[in-house]
């Protein structure tokens, strides 16, 4: 189940009503929230993902069940444009050298649903909201590589573990915009 924080209805309206009804509710957002947008005209998945794209928001996926498509769209937020700031920077590729090392854990601090629809092969998954509330289920032994989307959330996840004396955090960038390695998904396999 993918968790959302709204749900809009465009089912039976066709282009481009769905893109305005999402782009309303996507306003009223707050950022990081997940909107989950129903539809039934085959072209929404195309529109809403081109419009995602060009709006800065973060398209997720769709998945169809018994004709009604289900696309999921992340109100991006501001974090996401600042400046990086902490100093311990990994590429995805050093990441990927280091997915076998038992000495590792891997953290992906995006939201519960852009987790589900692809993530890296045994990360855990504590969206930035929830991090502090759920550092006691991280191993302060091992090296902890962060990842988000871009690297933006996963600076401010390391700056906090850092600040709780988590002594060898690295954050991962460019992250899962750019990840080449491999991921599972959490969701059914109706996913498109």
């Amino acid at each position: 189940m993918i968790r959302t924080d709204r749900v809009i209805d465009a089912k039976g309206l066709s282009c481009p009503m769905p893109i305005i009804k999402t782009k309303k509710a996507i306003k009223e957002m707050q950022p990081g929230t997940v909107l989950e947008v129903l539809a039934t005209d085959k072209g929404s998945t195309a529109d809403l993902k081109a419009w995602a794209e060009s709006s800065g928001n973060q398209y997720l996926g769709t998945v169809e069940a018994d004709g009604t498509l289900k696309h999921y769209i992340r109100r991006s937020g501001e974090e996401e444009l600042r400046e990086k700031k902490f100093p311990q920077v990994v590429s995805n590729d050093e990441l990927l050298t280091a997915l076998n090392d038992e000495n590792v854990q891997i953290i992906d601090v995006r939201e519960y649903a852009e987790y589900a629809f692809e993530h890296i092969k045994g990360a855990i998954s504590i969206p930035i909201s929830d991090l502090e509330s759920k550092m006691e289920q991280l191993d302060k032994e091992k090296a902890i590589y962060v990842v988000c989307r871009t690297g933006n959330r996963s600076d401010m996840a390391c700056q906090q573990l850092a600040a709780a004396d988590f002594p060898n955090v690295k954050n991962v960038v460019p992250g899962m915009s750019e990840w080449n390695g491999p991921t599972e998904k959490s969701i059914e396999e109706e996913t498109k």
